[in-house]
This record gives C-alpha cells, sequence and structure tokens, in this order.
C-alpha cells in the first residue's frame, strides 16, 4: 500500500503506524522501506515497536518468554542497517552478520527512525539508546504525565551522545 502512495503523493511523509520488529526481519524492513523511500523521492519513515499484542510470536513461530530480548536484538540489528553501511552484528535470535553489505541505499543516506512507546522508562531510553525519535503512545488520561517520559529521553539523548530529536504524541 505504502509504495502505491509513494507513486501518486508528493510530500505526505510514508509509514506504517508501527513496525513490529519482534516478529519481523529488521534486515527485510529495512529493505522494504528503502524501496519506499525511492519510489517516493526520499518520504519513506519507519516507526518501530515491541506491541501490546502477542497474536503474531505464534504465527512467525517465536516464543512469548523471547519478548524483551527480540525487540533490543532486532532495534539493534535495524539501527545498523540504517547506517547504510557494512552491517556486523551478533546476538541469540538470528545468525551473526560479519560486515555484510546491503546494496539498497537510500539517497538521503538513512531512514528516519521512531521508536513508539507505551510510557516504560526503560522504552524510553532504548529510543535514545538507538538514536531515534521518540513516539508516546498515550491511549487516555492527561498528555502532562507524559513530560517525566520526555525529561528522561532528553537526558538519555545527552548522555548517548546522540543529537537532538522529535518527541511526538499520539
Amino acid at each position: 500500500m505504502l509504495a502505491g502512495l509513494a507513486t501518486v503523493t508528493k510530500k505526505t511523509g510514508l509509514g506504517t503506524g508501527v513496525t513490529v520488529l519482534s516478529s519481523d526481519d529488521p534486515i527485510r524492513a529495512y529493505q522494504r522501506f528503502a524501496l519506499i523511500d525511492a519510489l517516493s523521492n526520499g518520504r519513506a519513515e519507519i516507526t518501530s515497536g515491541r506491541r501490546s499484542f502477542i497474536e503474531s510470536f505464534p504465527l512467525f513461530g517465536y516464543e512469548l518468554s523471547d519478548y524483551g530480548v527480540l525487540f533490543e536484538e532486532k532495534l539493534q540489528l535495524l539501527a545498523e542497517a540504517l547506517k547504510e553501511r557494512p552491517v556486523t552484528w551478533s546476538g541469540t535470535t538470528r545468525e551473526p552478520l560479519s560486515n555484510q553489505e546491503n546494496y539498497l541505499k537510500t539517497e538521503r543516506g538513512s531512514i528516519p527512525l521512531r521508536i513508539r512507546v507505551g510510557g516504560t522508562p526503560e522504552s524510553v531510553v532504548r529510543a535514545a539508546r538507538v538514536g531515534a525519535h521518540l513516539a508516546l503512545a498515550i491511549i487516555g488520561g492527561d498528555p502532562a504525565r507524559f513530560k517525566p517520559f520526555a525529561d528522561l529521553y532528553a537526558r538519555a539523548m545527552a548522555e548517548f551522545g546522540k543529537e537532538k530529536l522529535t518527541i511526538s504524541i499520539h
């Protein structure tokens, strides 16, 4: 659908509500978005998250007990792929990569990455650690109660030596 929209729109950013990395392959996700980015002249955006529903785990053969490690490792691999240079990565959820070239590249050198979090401090720090934009998913209540998460994100970005990025509230 995004590829189709890329061919008939001119200014709209193109991305999903959330790309659930826990049950997706981060290299394939990068490649899909790199193709959308090429078709749209640089308008692809990736929003990733862990998702609160778990129905995709048994569909793709993952154990629910690996919920946290799957997202953490796959997010690290996606962040490496987004740098658009040879990838060296190892973890426990898939085979390691050693100086592996990915030939799909973007004209702008990367695709923006946003991490959608439900409001845990660990998720906020994780987004800062990989240098991603932060999207706070507010299901209800006063948005002001999420200010401590925005402050934590700013502190973590500084601690990790990352440039300031955007925080959005959804």
